[in-house]
């Protein structure tokens, strides 16, 4: 097992884990940043992989699938932005309803596709390729460990400096974390902060689409039944305890993704299958403990001063 943790395939194995929850925390990132919790993320991603698999399927392309699943999660997170918005609808509720409806409404969707309930082996649908980058893929180690990723890998690591430019670098960025830090200030000087809070929400949509896209087109090669198996609510703890940052964000999802690969390895093991099973989640769990004593103590040490 060490061999196995310390060769290339397992830190390709770490990105290929890291990718889908980065995704969702960039989502919950940028709908924080504008005052409100996208607990959607779940389903969002549950939707979005399926519609993945049925879009490339229709269009026999997996570039115009992503496209059209991104849009779909873009109007997921529109709807999300309508019931908190203008319906006044707790955030929580609205977002645990998607989650609900995409728990079932997946299995719905997909037998009446394809007569399928459990995966969808019978669609024939295309995933993100493998990109091999020139000069680089023939460097030993190195080339090993950044060339011969998935596309989407790539499309992650990017979204992160993009978000980052664009929530600290650009005058709409700051219009999001001025309405997420005082939104009556933000009124008070022409900014409307529901037109800004519907373009965080659209956006975390199409991010966590990009998410649920690659779970049956990278991670896996189709879709089956509660795939994304709670990626979306570790997405909201990493964005949590990277203090809702684009880099902070990224930097938890690479720790929530090594403990997932690392499950995976453990597999191999005779440790029992139910206890490798909890690994990713106990660290999660760990994770939000040492992070709430942290937070507990710095605001101790405020009030104190």
């Amino acid at each position: 097992m060490l061999s196995t943790i310390f060769s290339a395939d397992f830190f390709s194995a770490i990105l290929r884990c890291t990718t889908p929850i980065l995704f969702a925390a960039l989502a919950a990132s940028v709908a924080q940043k504008s005052g409100i919790c996208n607990m959607a993320l779940e389903g969002i991603m549950l939707f979005c992989a399926l519609f993945g698999v049925l879009f490339t399927s229709v269009t026999g392309n997996f570039l115009t699938g992503l496209i059209l699943t991104m849009i779909a999660g873009g109007l997921i997170g529109m709807l999300l932005a309508f019931f908190v918005l203008n319906l006044k609808t707790d955030e929580i509720l609205a977002a645990i309803a998607i989650n609900l409806i995409a728990e079932g409404g997946t299995v719905l969707l997909m037998l009446a596709v394809s007569g399928d309930r459990g995966s969808s082996t019978s669609i024939s649908s295309f995933s993100a390729p493998t990109i091999a980058i020139p000069l680089i893929k023939d460097i030993p180690v190195i080339g090993n460990l950044i060339s011969g990723h998935n596309l989407m890998v790539y499309l992650a690591l990017i979204a992160v400096v993009i978000m980052h430019i664009f929530l600290y670098k650009t005058p709409f960025g700051l219009k999001i974390r001025a309405v997420g830090e005082n939104k009556n200030a933000a009124e008070s000087v022409g900014i409307s902060s529901r037109k800004i809070q519907y373009v965080a929400l659209i956006l975390s949509g199409v991010l966590a689409s990009m998410g649920g896209f690659f779970m049956s087109g990278g991670y896996m090669n189709m879709f089956t039944t509660g795939m994304v198996s709670g990626r979306g609510y570790s997405a909201l703890a990493a964005s949590a305890m990277g203090g809702n940052n684009p880099i902070g964000a990224f930097a938890v999802s690479l720790l929530f993704g090594a403990s997932q690969a690392l499950s995976n390895v453990m597999q191999l093991t005779e440790i029992p299958y139910q206890l490798v099973q909890m690994l990713p989640y106990l660290v999660v769990l760990i994770g939000l403990g040492v992070y709430s004593y942290s937070v507990m103590k710095r605001r101790q040490s405020l009030a104190g001063k």
